[in-house]
This record gives C-alpha cells, structure tokens and sequence, in this order.
C-alpha cells in the first residue's frame, strides 16, 4: 500500500467528477465518483461506483460497490432513457434537466467508520449510520442503524456489531473527528483494547 498522505490518492484510470476529497482518502483502479463527498480517511478499492453520495470518515468499502445507483422512470410509457438524454438522439432536442436534478437531489448518506463488503449496493436517499457493516453482494433499500451488520437482499440486519449502550458511547466518543496527531497517539490502544476499555480509557 502507498503511503498516504493529506493530498488524495486517486488512480490514474479513475474519473472523479464534481465531487470533494478530504485528507488521507484513496480512490482505487476504475472507481467512478459523481457528486460525491469522501470524507477524510476513507477510501475505496477497485471497481467502486458512486453517485449522489455523502460519505464519512474512516469508511471502508471494498472493490465493485456501487451507491446511489439511479433509477429508471417506472411510471412513463418508457424506462428508456432517450427521454432525459435526447440531444445524444436528436439535433433539436435538449436534454431533461429537471430528471436530472431532481437524480441528483436523491443523496445516499454513509456514515464514520462503516465497511460496505464487496459488489455491496446501497440505493439512493439510503443512511447508514455510523460504525455499520454492510455484507457483501447485499442490497440495502433502506436505512440502516448505527454499529449494526446488515446483509442479503434485502439487507436485513444480522446481529449489532456493538450493543446499543457501547454504540452511543462510541459516538459520543467521536474519535472520528480527532486530529492525525491524537490518532497516531492512541494507536497502540486502537489496536490492543476491545471497545469498552478504549471508552473506559479515552472518556466516552
């Protein structure tokens, strides 16, 4: 792995487009990212595609992740899209702007410290909330609730990653929003201590 640094790594074949990456993040081989805000730390491996997406810090998502996927209209007489992008079919059609703001309006939101599994989708105006697991290949149609492991298709939740009362002292902890030089000092305790200890130690 490079070493990071607070200039973003991105891939050479990676196309990031109207969309803001905080410090210490990656974006890896193929990733597609459309009006998408990568908070700092977090990182993407291969093959991801985002659009529509406001994610946290400390997020890790695996290769072939999509989020936000948009929709096709379901209630015209067409799903096709010739209909919002016509100037690509015809010399004196315009394309629908109004689909596509109101496309892009539809934000999915990822919170701190969350790991979305491999060929994971997550549907647009979906939240994840802070410290949750996405499984792999799971499609997540609806909100899911902090320090929670969801998977399948549906996702369903599976079990809690941290009981409730550890998982709002983790928030309220907010270790997420620590500075680089906090971090470095607390690593031996982010890597030695279960969560409890670490909230016992660090006041949460």
């Amino acid at each position: 792995m490079a070493k990071l640094s607070e200039e973003p790594l991105v891939a050479a074949d990676a196309q990031v487009r109207n969309s803001t990456l905080g410090r210490y993040t990656e974006v890896g081989q193929g990733c597609s990212l459309l009006n998408t805000e990568l908070g700092d730390y977090s990182y993407a491996t291969r093959y991801c595609d985002f659009a529509n997406t406001v994610i946290g810090k400390f997020s890790n998502i695996a290769s072939f992740v999509r989020i936000g996927p948009t929709d096709h209209p379901l209630d015209r007489a067409s799903l096709h899209h010739f209909m919002y992008r016509a100037a690509s079919y015809w010399d004196d059609a315009e394309d629908e702007t109004a689909f596509f703001e109101a496309r892009a309006a539809r934000v999915a939101h990822i919170g701190h410290d969350t790991w979305i599994g491999h060929g994971a989708i997550i549907k647009p105006e979906v939240t994840v909330g802070h410290g949750a697991v996405v499984a792999a290949g799971a499609i997540v149609t609806k909100d899911v609730a902090p320090y929670t492991i969801v998977a399948g298709g549906p996702a369903k939740v599976i079990r809690h990653r941290q009981p409730a009362e550890i998982a709002d002292r983790l928030i309220g902890l907010g270790w997420w929003d620590w500075d680089h030089a906090a971090l470095r000092e607390a690593l031996e305790d982010f890597r030695g201590l279960k969560a409890e200890a670490f909230l016992e130690k660090y006041g949460g």
